[in-house]
């Protein structure tokens, strides 16, 4: 899909080997306006300023996989529709 929208990878990480830290999840969280959480076939899309850590972690207590950023989007959990909108408003 990445390759059908011309998108570069600029950063990528393995959760397991290198899982997030709460730390580097606010840094995250700083950086962008909107984030898109997926769980399931649900998306709840909030602020920034109105999500919280616990928002982005699965029941496990783990942050979702995959995270993807866009511009100032943050896309948080797999949903191949809400995927593809984020990639073609790029």
């Amino acid at each position: 899909m990445l390759e059908q929208y011309d998108t570069k990878v600029e950063e990528e990480r393995n959760s397991r080997k290198q899982p997030l830290d709460d730390t580097a999840a606010q840094a995250l969280l700083s950086s962008v306006e909107a984030v898109w959480v997926a769980k399931g076939k649900k998306v709840r899309q909030l602020s920034a300023d109105e999500t919280s850590l616990d928002d982005l972690k699965g029941p496990t207590g783990n942050y979702r996989a995959p995270m993807v950023r866009s511009g100032s989007r943050l896309l948080v959990g797999f949903h191949p529709e809400t995927l593809e909108e984020l990639l073609q408003s790029s």
